[in-house]
């Protein structure tokens, strides 16, 4: 534990570490008690339409900016774990470490800030952690009525932690959004057009085909009855270019829709747990991270889910 301990003092160091680690046990148990109430408030009706109101603007443009990133910043991710302490291949972590998670929406820095504020530090002013750390401290010291040591280390070790597991948070944002987008396409594509289509992308390519048939129909020589009969029998092969445009169509509603996708979605995943899960994970690796005093170790498995779906949608495609 990073506290500095004067030669004067009577206290064994593994007295203090145990009176910190103390405190900080208190305090993850007290943020843990504040999970429900907290995804009640902003999770669920009527909060989760103001948690994603804020969506509505530049969101829009960085949403799908996000959607098309997120594989690299998840290959980057990769790396990063598979490189960790190799040697020779520091330069590697280096470089993956350099990838932004894409751009910080709206949304993602206030659900942040809400966790930070009202989840971390239960609404009050700096760091409650600090509070229930004096609180232990000032226990043990008063026993042994000895001078408090410096516990300011201690808080500015944490800080990054706080800030890197928030970071991540942020990216597991993102992925859900993306995930959503694959669980809408398929139920629209088995619903309205009787396929399967696992992505975006799959949706695209029945659409292009659909329009590629509507458009040749209309121009059949025998006319558009004629020719929707045959090229129901004999479907046309759609361009590169309506393909492209139907798909570039296609991803551009769906980042849109995965912008203000919350609104509907934050309270089915409250309503499952899976914020409980999410937030829960989110402080047992803070408190673990604390304890050991070790790198950030909050990679939620979101975005690798997310990434697989894709893979999957671009195989199913034979586009890859």
């Amino acid at each position: 534990m990073p506290t500095e301990i004067s030669p004067e003092q009577q206290l064994s160091r593994a007295e203090i570490e145990q009176a910190i680690n103390s405190g900080v046990e208190r305090y993850f148990n007290d943020c843990r008690a504040r999970v429900p109430a907290f995804i009640r408030r902003h999770f669920q009706y009527p909060g989760a339409i103001a948690t994603n109101r804020v969506a509505l603007g530049w969101d829009m443009l960085r949403a799908p900016v996000n959607l098309l990133w997120a594989p690299m910043y998840a290959l980057a991710s990769v790396l990063k774990a598979l490189t960790r302490k190799r040697k020779g291949l520091g330069w590697l972590y280096s470089a993956a470490a350099l990838v932004p998670a894409g751009f910080t929406t709206r949304v993602q820095q206030h659900i942040s800030d809400l966790i930070l504020i009202e989840l971390l530090n239960d609404g009050k002013e700096g760091e409650l952690l600090e509070s229930y750390l004096l609180e232990a401290l000032e226990a043990l010291y008063a026993r042994h009525t000895c001078e408090a040591a410096d516990h300011r280390q201690f808080i500015r070790t944490i800080e990054p932690l706080v800030a890197d597991a928030l970071s991540q948070y942020r990216v597991t944002r993102t992925a859900s959004a993306d995930i959503t987008n694959s669980i809408s396409c398929t139920v629209l594509g088995a619903f309205a057009f009787q396929k399967f289509t696992p992505g975006g992308i799959g949706l695209g390519v029945v659409l292009a085909s659909i329009v590629a048939k509507t458009l040749a129909a209309r121009d059949f020589i025998f006319g558009e009855t004629a020719g929707n009969w045959y090229y129901g029998l004999f479907p046309p092969e759609p361009s590169w270019t309506i393909t492209a445009g139907v798909m570039l169509t296609v991803l551009s509603a769906l980042a849109a829709f995965a912008a203000l996708s919350g609104m509907i979605f934050d309270p089915v995943q409250a309503s499952l747990g899976m914020h409980k899960r999410r937030l829960n994970k989110l402080l047992d690796h803070l408190e673990r991270d604390v304890n050991r005093s070790t790198q950030s170790s909050f990679r939620p498995k979101d975005q690798f889910v997310a990434r697989i779906l894709d893979a999957f949608d671009l195989i199913r495609t034979g586009l890859l």
